[in-house]
């Protein structure tokens, strides 16, 4: 039961990365490997923006928390409509590998940025959030929500509802799924690609913002280097939910963060990600499109 709290908790963190993964893949059929830096600069910026109210003594209760998220969001979605004007924009005519390889250089730089000006060694910082409420007790062993846990999961769907009506009931919805459709008429209908796709990138930006936050705030130690592994396993929830479809990256989070957890209890701790990883792989050997993605007809 433990495992399974720790495992929901954590996928849900994944899962908001996968959305940013997925959205821009349905949109520019591109994956953003700088995705994952763009998780860590969120936590990275929250870490300041504790550390910032702290020194103010803001940093009391749900208001404190909540101008952190804000903060970070805000900060992050600037770093989101950079990538796509530096990294993306200028390539989007060049050949598919290209934008490929300008994410992977803009993710080196990233990492290597936040090195430099915060350094390499590893942030603590204290818990704000305490205590939990004990879901059972057996043979001594307490089964705790963490309020941690409770605001990730609570944090996460509201965030989740507000983009899926923001996809499914607005004009940038709409104009998202017109671009997803078929950019090049979506364009001579009048739809402005350009800002939608720069958009695209900001609210996925936004959401890996709130996902390193809900990081900080559950484990309390960061460094440079999170994004490189966070960002690989929630592309492979992205993958593993099929690529293209958003509740799919939400489950592929799910799945991923509880393969990990209950493979961290019950095996070697040591190979957890090799547990993940393999998932994928049997994914793509005998569901390449991912448990909820559809195959895609070409008409010709």
């Amino acid at each position: 039961m433990q495992q399974l709290i720790n495992g929901v908790s954590l996928g849900m963190i994944y899962g908001l990365i996968a959305v940013g993964y997925t959205m821009v893949y349905g949109i520019i059929g591109m994956i953003n490997f700088a995705h994952g830096d763009v998780f860590m600069i969120g936590a990275f910026l929250s870490l300041i923006a504790v550390l910032l109210l702290s020194m103010g003594g803001l940093m009391d209760g749900p208001a404190g928390i909540l101008l952190v998220l804000l903060f970070s969001v805000a900060i992050t979605g600037v770093y989101g409509w950079a990538i796509e004007r530096i990294a993306y924009r200028p390539l989007r005519g060049s050949f598919r590998l290209a934008p490929l390889i300008s994410a992977i250089g803009l993710s080196i730089v990233l990492q290597n940025f936040v090195q430099v000006s915060q350094g390499a060694r590893v942030k603590p910082m204290e818990t704000l959030v305490q205590g939990g409420i004990e879901v059972m007790r057996e043979d001594g062993f307490v089964v705790q929500l963490a309020y941690t846990q409770i605001l990730i999961i609570g944090v996460t769907l509201a965030v989740l509802a507000i983009f899926t009506v923001l996809v499914t009931r607005t004009p940038l919805g709409r104009a998202m799924r017109a671009c997803e459709q078929d950019r090049k008429m979506a364009s001579l209908l009048g739809i402005d690609t350009d800002r939608t796709i720069s958009l695209t990138f900001v609210i996925g930006a936004a959401l890996a913002a709130v996902a390193g936050t809900m990081y900080l705030l559950r484990y309390g130690v960061i460094d440079f280097y999170i994004g490189f592994l966070a960002g690989v396993k929630a592309f492979t929830a992205a993958v593993l939910g099929g690529i293209g479809s958003l509740p799919g990256a939400v489950l592929g989070g799910l799945l991923i963060g509880l393969i990990e957890t209950f493979w961290s209890a019950y095996f070697s701790v040591q190979y957890k990600d090799v547990a993940a990883f393999s998932i994928l792989v049997l994914t793509l050997v005998f569901l390449p499109t991912g448990l909820l993605g559809r195959q895609e007809v070409e008409k010709v």
